[in-house]
Parts: C-alpha cells; structure tokens; sequence
C-alpha cells in the first residue's frame, strides 16, 4: 500500500499542470511527515526536467513536421514565451523565479520549456529549475500545513 501512495505522489508531482502543488498536498494526506512530503514532491516534479530539456533541444525540429506535434508545440511554446518575459528581464534568477512561483501556467515544465526557448545551456538550465523547484516545494509546503500565516505577520 505505501508504494502504491509513493508512485501517486511522484507521478503527481511529475505531471505538468499539478506538478508539486498536487504532490505536497496528496503526500500529506497520505499521513507522510512533511519532510517525506517535500522529499517525494521534489523528486518527482524534477524526474521529468532532463528529458524534457534533451527532447526539446533535440526533437523540436522534427515534431514540428507533425501537424499535431505543431499545433501543440506552438501552444505550449506561445505560453512558455509569455510566462518567459521574466527570463528576459532577469536571466538565470528570472528563470529561478519562474519555476518557484507556485500558480498555474509556471514551474518545472514552463521553465524547462522557457529554457530551451531563451537558449539556456542544459546543465545551467537543470540547476536553475531544481533551485526553482526547492522553493516552490518549501513555498507549497507551508500553505498546505497552514503555516505560511506566520510570515505575514
């Protein structure tokens, strides 16, 4: 039973639109001890950026030969940019902030797409998310144990 809430936790936070908002919450839940929680959230939320940065470096070009693949790309990519003016603005602490905004439309997915558009090298790219993602995960934390109260104050 504790593999089967395990894999839903990484497979939550792996996934691009709940990522470790969805993780934090349902490992909680779960009974897991907040650090476990995050632990987990992490993991999974971060198991998917690598790929992502290879394959879209790589396979960019020859997805765009598919209609499909197009039309998708180009939605995902026009997001990407919009969500990337702070890339712009910023450099690598505007990518960091991108990742660790915990709303809808950012994280790990928008910024290792964000990455690829602004042509960030991938090891830098990786560093900057994970660093994203540690504060998302912290950020996530402490709204889903009602804590994020005592530092507005």
């Amino acid at each position: 039973m504790i593999i089967v809430r395990v894999l839903s936790v990484l497979a939550l936070s792996a996934a691009p639109v709940s990522e470790l908002r969805g993780g934090i919450p349902l490992a909680l839940s779960f009974g897991f001890p907040p650090f476990a929680a995050i632990m987990l959230a992490i993991i999974g939320n971060l198991l998917p950026v690598l790929p992502l940065l290879l394959l879209l470096k790589k396979g960019e070009g020859a997805l765009r030969k598919f209609p499909l693949f197009d039309r998708l790309l180009t939605k995902i990519f026009s997001r990407a940019r919009r969500k990337g003016e702070l890339i712009a603005r910023y450099g690598p602490i505007g990518l960091i902030l991108l990742v660790a905004i915990p709303l809808p439309a950012t994280g790990a997915w928008t910024g290792a797409i964000a990455a690829v558009i602004f042509g960030v090298p991938t090891k830098k790219a990786f560093f900057l998310i994970s660093t994203g993602v540690l504060i998302a995960g912290v950020v996530v934390l402490l709204a889903s144990m009602g804590m994020i109260h005592l530092f507005t104050l």
